[in-house]
């Protein structure tokens, strides 16, 4: 990310905002894989590339593997993006419903309600990428489904904050021209050092342009009262560095 900002011309100031803890002693996880490979769900959505292989990782540390692959086969699949359908391919599996670009929530609604699958009455297991999806969750149980929650992986502060408390300082004294968030996670943990520092309010009223690696971002973003200045298109960082600088310098 440095280097990409550096080629266009800018000074990157990094701040790592967060680390991936992966759920091994996760009881809930195993409860939900379970119950999934024993036939008590009817439709799997997954998330994320990463999440999907977390979960088959977290099922073979209780012998589940197998026969989860088996009930996958059998079973309806939904995926948010390209790298959940990868990570099919390699297993020899196909998605039955694929949610359209830009694969937010909102996508995997329609393209479940352009499908032939019934929700109604039916277990609809998430795959979770971190943190829950309240609003995919509600509207599967708008639509008559029971929700079974697989977490596999979540999101926690970096060990070192110290780097990010400054870049919040920094642009608080304005000697940030752009902010570039690659994660909606990322939003939150920026909200909360900002907000344990008593500055959260003082940031967002200092934030200079914002760009967004893609729509899930975004979403976090503006649910945050962030205006989102550019996204990229595609979601990917470097079309995110290129598109911010090259609009930044025009």
């Amino acid at each position: 990310m440095r280097a990409l900002i550096e080629r266009y011309g800018g000074t990157a100031l990094t701040a790592p905002s967060m680390k991936e803890i992966p759920l091994a002693d996760n009881p809930d996880g195993l409860r939900a894989i379970s119950q999934v490979a024993n036939g008590k769900a009817d439709i799997l959505i997954l998330l994320t590339g990463v999440g999907t292989t977390a979960m088959l990782e977290l099922a073979r540390t209780a012998a589940l593997e197998q026969r989860l692959l088996e009930r996958m086969a059998q079973m309806p699949i939904v995926v948010r993006g390209p790298k959940p359908t990868a990570v099919l391919h390699r297993l020899g599996l196909e998605a039955t419903v694929r949610a359209a670009v830009p694969n937010t929530s909102d996508e995997i609604i329609t393209a479940l309600d352009e499908s032939d699958l019934t929700l109604k009455g039916r277990t609809v297991a998430i795959q979770e990428y971190g943190i829950p999806s309240p609003d995919l969750e509600e509207a599967l149980r708008q639509r008559g489904a029971s929700i079974l929650p697989i977490p596999v992986y979540r999101w926690a502060l970096p060990d070192d904050v110290e780097p990010l408390q400054k870049a919040i300082q920094t642009t608080i004294k304005g000697g940030a021209d752009l902010l570039l968030f690659t994660s909606a996670q990322q939003v939150r943990h920026v909200l909360e050092i900002a907000g344990r520092l008593n500055l959260a309010e003082k940031w967002l009223q200092c934030v200079p342009p914002v760009a967004s690696i893609g729509p899930t971002c975004s979403e976090a973003l503006r649910a945050e009262g962030l205006d989102v200045w550019f996204e990229a298109d595609p979601p990917k960082m470097g079309p995110l560095v290129r598109g911010a600088m090259e609009k930044l310098a025009s």
